[in-house]
């Protein structure tokens, strides 16, 4: 399997697009993890939709606000696998890993799946624009 976690090589249509949008997934997780609201801002389109594990539809400014709040802190982002998928001025990652912290005050642990949409922007920077996570057993 290539490092992109696609077996015929589907990942390699533009590397270097990918590896900067691997780069940016990665950033996106570092901000999760630290409650950086402004790395957030910048990473996050402000079109974003993300269904929640409990099947719910939020915004930007749903998560931002749960960041700044504190309703939602983060103590552990372990990443066990990340696919990379780069289409054009579009990029999908699939992120497989475990998540700790708290939600609305009651700690939680989760192996979960994530699938983000990403789109590059007028200044050729990736911006999420969709994402979706489920448990991983």
């Amino acid at each position: 399997m290539k490092d992109d976690g696609f077996p015929d090589g589907t990942g390699d249509a533009d590397s270097a697009r990918a590896e900067e949008l691997r780069a940016a997934e990665r950033r996106l997780q570092r901000a999760q993890l630290t409650s950086d609201v402004a790395e957030l801002y910048r990473l996050i389109d402000d079109r974003l939709v993300f269904t929640g594990p409990d099947g719910r539809l939020y915004s930007k400014q749903d998560d931002l606000h749960a960041h700044r709040s504190g309703r939602q802190t983060m103590t552990r982002v372990d990443e066990e696998d990340l696919a990379v998928l780069v289409a054009g001025g579009t990029g999908v990652t699939w992120f497989l890993g475990t998540l700790e912290g708290t939600q609305a005050g009651e700690p939680f642990v989760a192996r979960v799946r994530y699938t983000r949409t990403w789109i590059l922007d007028a200044g050729e920077e990736w911006r999420l624009l969709a994402a979706h996570v489920g448990p991983a057993d």
